[in-house]
């Protein structure tokens, strides 16, 4: 089995719960929600997250600044910005940075 962790940040519940079910939905992907722009360089830092997934309402200087946080990791952490269109389009864009997890 194949297992991905999602770290999913945004600030519309609802998105948010939404997007945690279809990723959940997947054998072996889990998330975690954040609303706490603060809180999440830590939960970064400190967890295996192999995706961080940007939903809507952050604003652009957040998203470009958490985009150089995970690319200056010592670790591997991918970043998905999100918005919208289904979970077919989330699954390609998981597989596209995940060739090798495509069934």
């Amino acid at each position: 089995m194949n297992t991905l962790q999602f770290l999913i940040i945004g600030k519309n519940q609802e998105i948010l719960d939404t997007l945690k079910r279809v990723i959940e939905n997947n054998e072996g992907w889990t998330a975690e929600i954040i609303t706490d722009e603060d809180a999440c360089h830590e939960y970064i830092r400190s967890k295996s997250v192999d995706i961080v997934l940007l939903s809507s309402g952050l604003e652009e200087k957040f998203e470009k600044e958490i985009k150089e946080f995970c690319e200056n990791l010592d670790k591997e952490v991918k970043v998905i910005d999100h918005y919208g269109g289904g979970s077919g389009l989330l699954k390609n864009e998981v597989y596209s940075l995940f060739p090798n997890l495509q069934p």
